[in-house]
């Protein structure tokens, strides 16, 4: 069965919202990150919010291997209306999200990725569908904004890696247990 991995960009105090102010560097370390993250996906769900965004800029970017990555890949955006802006390989989510996941987990594939999408990776993690959490931490600290892990229930998480950029980011990969 494919598996659900949720990657966020952090700053220490565990804000996720406008990563961009609050990463000042980035490095080989974290684009190798990346890469064994998105090699091993076929698949992302995207928030309303972040497909918005991201339909805006990555068809026009250049920055690799990201952008190939986003702009081949499947797509599904957790909306309640259809979307407006055209994305090669976008397809809105028609009904429950968890649902919606729980299916697609059960057909052939790779991982499915949850990228930028705070209450999309938030709703995923609480229904228990969330199989691993990337998490790509920054050594700074926001002060304000939409926290990762604010409201979720209580839960347990197996360390499986963890490793100290040279700009000074902490990479740390999650198993969720239960």
């Amino acid at each position: 069965m494919r598996k659900v991995v949720v990657y966020e960009l952090l700053s220490l105090d565990g804000v996720a919202e406008r990563p961009d102010s609050f990463f000042a560097d980035w490095d080989e370390v974290m684009d190798a990150n990346l890469d064994a993250v998105i090699a091993a996906q076929d698949a992302v769900i995207l928030g309303r919010r972040s497909y918005e965004e991201w339909a805006d800029y990555w068809p026009g970017s250049d920055i690799e291997p990201f952008a190939t990555f986003i702009n081949g890949v499947a797509k599904y955006v957790a909306t309640s209306t259809p979307l407006d802006r055209d994305w090669a390989n976008a397809t809105a989510v028609d009904g429950d999200l968890v649902e919606f996941v729980r299916e697609l987990k059960g057909r052939p594939g790779a991982d499915i990725g949850v990228h930028a999408s705070i209450s999309v990776a938030q709703a995923l993690l609480a229904a228990g569908v969330v199989e691993e959490v990337r998490l790509v931490v920054a050594p700074a600290i926001a002060a304000s904004g939409r926290r990762l892990l604010e409201g979720l229930p209580a839960g347990r998480l197996e360390l499986t890696h963890g490793t100290t950029s040279p700009s000074g980011h902490v990479l740390l990969d999650y198993r969720v247990l239960g």
